[in-house]
């Protein structure tokens, strides 16, 4: 499924978990961008807190359906921005869990990936062993982050996305590509 490019005001950044995608955004927040959390992890501290079942480890799909209509909101009121917005994660990302996975995809949430287009490049975080950790939201090894970062990379690629790799460096060094690859200084 190759589309139309989306809106080049919304920026991508995705990749392995555990790979500095957080720290380079909050770099990027202190630079004046507009940043916005990932959203699975917002649902999964909701769900932790209330007790739900809406988790990866417990039910991926009603997980997904949370995570992804987060993302949609984020999306719709990004695009309301007069400047450019940086998001951790987007729909594709959510969404591509359940392919991940060999879950197939409700029809409303591959409407999703087709309403919510971002900007044509997608920025992707590599594996780097020197920075992964898990935490109470992240629950997966190394090699399980690997791997969701080549479906993730196929993912965005299936959709028509041209995607772009962080380099392996200090995170002042990341943020520096980052703005010059987006073409904008700090707003």
């Amino acid at each position: 499924m190759n589309l139309a490019s989306g809106n080049a005001d919304l920026i991508v950044l995705s990749g392995c978990s555990g790979g500095g995608k957080s720290t380079l955004l909050a770099e990027m927040a202190r630079r004046g961008f507009q940043v916005r959390e990932e959203a699975g992890r917002r649902v999964v501290r909701e769900q932790m807190s209330i007790g739900g079942n809406a988790l990866p480890w417990k039910d991926v799909l009603r997980f997904v359906e949370l995570a992804t209509w987060r993302a949609a909101k984020d999306f719709q009121t990004a695009r309301l921005e007069r400047r450019p917005v940086l998001f951790d994660r987007s729909v594709v990302d959510v969404v591509s869990d359940l392919d991940f996975k060999n879950i197939d995809t409700p029809p409303s949430l591959s409407r999703m990936l087709r309403a919510c287009r971002y900007a044509s490049e997608v920025f992707m975080v590599p594996p780097w062993r020197v920075l992964f950790q898990t935490d109470a939201e992240r629950q997966k090894s190394f090699d399980e982050a690997k791997a969701e970062y080549l479906a993730l990379v196929a993912a965005y690629r299936r959709l028509g996305y041209r995607v772009t790799e962080i380099p392996r460096k200090a995170v002042t060094e990341r943020a520096d590509f980052l703005v010059e690859r987006i073409g904008r200084n700090a707003p």
